[in-house]
């Protein structure tokens, strides 16, 4: 039996798909505060030059951005309940979705340890100094003059990475979580309108991605604002200046002399 396209299933299937968001956006909220707490962790060792952990800080990252996370996810699913049972620890009952959390917080932890890395290397180190030299203590310093900056470089890189996990969490299906993907699938072998299933799923993505870029840009421009220059100071400015200048060119009037006086 053939199944033709049909455009009304398209707005029929939207709302039995959003039944599933919310385990959707909780792997993507799950993952973004797990890999913020690990990227930092990971991020210290190499801005501060530790000995030997640097070294494993490297490794962690170059493993992580180096696998492809359909693969972490089923070393993570499949792999750690068998190392974790040669120290007498039993995970197996966990639900599937802390491990799909746990894989994609450290996956995001690696991106997130090279953004604040470059974010606070960025900073001007003159600035440090200086703060350091009008008696502010180490934590004021960072406190006040590089993380303001640092977050407000490491947003935009930031943002692309909660987009991206966004998209990825349609894998998470792979491991029998029924998150959005995973319901499009479903609701494809069943209805058989499979155009229309991921038509529908493609109009969500785009409409929660279109959101989310709003918020972090919002977000963005009010952690960069210290750093926009004053468009109406600037424009006053350039006024009083103007009439400076003007004022200095004129010619003088009959009965006056030129020239400024002191």
């Amino acid at each position: 039996m053939e199944y033709g396209f049909d455009i009304t299933y398209v707005f029929k299937f939207i709302p039995k798909l959003l039944d599933t968001l919310g385990i959707t956006l909780l792997i993507v909220a799950g993952g973004i505060v797990l890999g913020l707490a690990a990227g930092l962790l990971v991020a210290l060792p190499r801005l501060y030059k530790v000995p030997f952990l640097q070294h494993l800080s490297v490794l962690y990252v170059s493993f992580f951005r180096g696998t492809p996370i359909l693969i972490l996810l089923f070393l993570f699913y499949y792999g750690l309940p068998e190392v974790l049972k040669l120290i007498s620890i039993d995970i197996t009952k966990l639900p599937v979705l802390w491990f799909v959390v746990i894989t994609f917080g450290l996956h995001a932890g690696a991106y997130i340890s090279e953004n604040i890395r470059a974010a606070v290397l960025a900073v001007n180190r003159g600035q440090v100094e200086a703060a350091y030299a009008v008696g502010m203590t180490g934590y004021q310093a960072f406190t006040r003059i590089v993380l303001p900056q640092a977050l407000a470089i490491a947003v935009p890189v930031f943002s692309n990475l909660v987009l991206a996990m966004l998209k990825d969490t349609s894998l998470a299906f792979t491991l029998g979580v029924m998150e959005l993907t995973g319901k499009a699938q479903t609701l494809g072998s069943l209805t058989q309108h499979f155009i229309e299933t991921y038509l529908s799923l493609a109009l969500i993505y785009l409409v929660i991605s279109m959101v989310l870029e709003r918020i972090l840009l919002l977000a963005e421009r009010k952690l960069q604002r210290h750093m926009r220059p004053d468009e109406g100071s600037g424009s006053r400015s350039a006024g009083r200046r103007g009439l400076s200048l003007g004022r200095l060119s004129a010619k003088p009037r009959p009965g006056q002399e030129g020239g400024v006086r002191l």
